[in-house]
């Protein structure tokens, strides 16, 4: 299933103004109201669907198997916070990424993250 167009060096990004509903206390990680980490990978994994997005063959998608996190800095609500993903190999079917986030220009993340090339119809069944 993987495409010729699917190589190392293609990157993606993600965008977010930080609001009440992505906060640690919302959404359960934490007792404090800044950035929490479930938002922070969710910013990382849009940010490595964008890159391949476009190059994955008709019918694919790819789903997330894997992530090593840092949360390395908070960020207050209203804060506009930013992922960056550099698809680093492709090993058959297996994306990695080598992931970076920031609030400005302070580093706030960093990841190694993993996807899977699928078929999204045989996914869904």
């Amino acid at each position: 299933m993987p495409d010729t167009s699917l190589s190392a060096g293609l990157t993606g990004e993600a965008r977010r103004v930080v609001t009440e509903d992505m906060t640690a206390v919302r959404l359960g990680s934490g007792d404090v109201p800044v950035f929490g980490t479930p938002a922070l990978l969710a910013l990382i994994e849009e940010a490595a669907v964008t890159a391949v997005r476009g190059a994955l063959p008709d019918g694919a998608t790819s789903v997330g198997v894997h992530v090593e996190l840092d949360h390395l800095a908070p960020s207050r609500v209203g804060a506009e916070v930013r992922a960056l993903a550099t698809l680093t190999a492709v090993e058959g079917r297996a994306l990695t990424f080598e992931c970076e986030a920031y609030d400005g220009d302070t580093p706030i993340g960093r990841a190694t993250h993993r996807r899977a090339v699928v078929d999204r119809e045989r996914f869904l069944r």
